[in-house]
């Protein structure tokens, strides 16, 4: 069981490490999600290929590759009927 604590305009809970650890919440970015129960905690999951386009943009330009190779890469429409 845990208790909240006020401090200035803001509670704090302590949740234990084991929790943490089960609910998969350790160094990540939380949601929180108002529910007719209570409150629920939801680490918040990065799309896999978000950063791709510009990482991959940042090592051609440190590299001076091809541009066109480059626009291959990111050309993702071929993965269309491709099942993740």
């Amino acid at each position: 069981m845990a208790m909240t604590a006020e401090i200035d305009n803001a509670h704090m809970i302590k949740i234990p490490t084991p929790i943490i650890e089960k609910a998969n919440l350790e160094n990540s970015q939380i949601e929180f999600v108002i529910t007719n129960e209570g409150l629920l905690l939801k680490p918040i999951k990065k799309r896999v290929r978000q950063d791709w386009e510009k990482n991959i943009k940042e090592v051609f330009s440190k590299n001076k590759k091809d541009e066109a190779v480059l626009d291959e890469l990111l050309d993702d429409r071929d993965l269309d009927e491709w099942e993740w």
